[in-house]
């Protein structure tokens, strides 16, 4: 089993409060991560830290035993990570979103597997709809298609079950799942009580 992420002694403090301290958290291929703590604890901000996204911290990251600052470029090529908001632009499509999400990644894709991944997450006849005219739901997908999108092998993701039904919830649960079967990593925040296999492992802030 390879080692993807690596954090030692990860320390934030956010307006004069220690969110955590002194965490070291190894995320490894094939493996699903729940950050886990009352709101307030710092869950969002420790998947931002992990993801490079927030450059205040203490302590070091290190992505394949190498530090993340020195391989930066080579880690992003990596990740996939999803915020708690879907960042859905609302005057675009679902399509549109899904090919400036390529753009921004250098992967000019093509409308057929764009429609495919739509289709994956149950937007069919949804593609030319602007994205502002979906409910929050169907925004949620949107956003989750880009799993379907991409071969990236460590998947950061902030409350992915927000807003989607039943049957999203296990498509979903299937596609972390196949992911981790398949090598991948997932670090992951979320109410949702997971029944996958592999087991999820937790991790415990506040």
């Amino acid at each position: 089993m390879s080692l993807c992420l690596q954090a030692r002694q990860l320390a934030c403090e956010r307006d004069g409060r220690w969110l955590f301290e002194g965490l070291d958290l190894d995320i490894r291929s094939g493996e699903i991560v729940r950050i886990e703590g009352p709101n307030g604890s710092g869950k969002t901000t420790l998947l931002k830290l992990l993801a490079g996204q927030l450059g205040d911290y203490h302590g070091e990251l290190y992505w394949n035993g190498e530090r993340l600052a020195k391989v930066r470029e080579h880690f992003l090529a990596n990740l996939l990570y999803l915020g708690h908001s879907p960042g859905v632009k609302a005057g675009l499509t679902p399509l549109e979103n899904l090919a400036w999400y390529q753009a921004l990644n250098g992967d000019k894709g093509d409308e057929e597997q764009r429609l495919r991944a739509l289709l994956h997450v149950g937007l069919g006849g949804f593609e030319d709809v602007l994205a502002g005219q979906l409910s929050a739901g169907q925004q949620r997908r949107v956003a989750l298609a880009r799993l379907t999108l991409t071969r990236r092998a460590l998947w950061v993701l902030d409350e992915p079950f927000t807003a989607i039904d039943r049957q999203g919830v296990d498509a979903l649960e299937k596609q972390l799942a196949a992911h981790a079967q398949t090598g991948g990593s997932v670090l992951l925040t979320t109410h949702h009580a997971l029944a996958v296999s592999p087991a999820v492992r937790s991790v415990q802030l506040g």
